[in-house]
């Protein structure tokens, strides 16, 4: 399992950003490997998001993301958020990996 965090810092609309990744999520969760998903938004911060999604493996994202289908969802994106994406494994307490 992988776990894809992404910090969103929106700089436009927020009512416009939000029905994007409404629109992007529910894409997403209809694909092979996912999981589940969360998004938190910082509280002193109302225009900073967390992205949180849980996958069966990185080659199930990657092949989602890669998807047209995807790319025409997000394309309005970049416009109104600046994005930091990422995907982690989660590592023992000793350090070592688990996957």
């Amino acid at each position: 399992m992988v776990t894809f965090i992404n910090k969103l810092t929106v700089n436009g609309d927020i009512e416009e950003f939000l029905k994007i990744k409404q629109s992007l999520t529910e894409f997403m969760s209809a694909q092979p490997g996912y999981r589940s998903s969360s998004t938190l938004r910082h509280v002193g911060r109302r225009h900073v998001f967390i992205e949180m999604a849980e996958w069966d493996d990185a080659a199930s994202h990657k092949a989602a993301v890669r998807s047209e289908e995807f790319q025409a969802r997000v394309k309005g994106l970049g416009a109104l958020a600046s994005v930091e994406p990422g995907l982690y494994e989660e590592v023992a307490e000793d350090g070592a990996d688990r996957g």
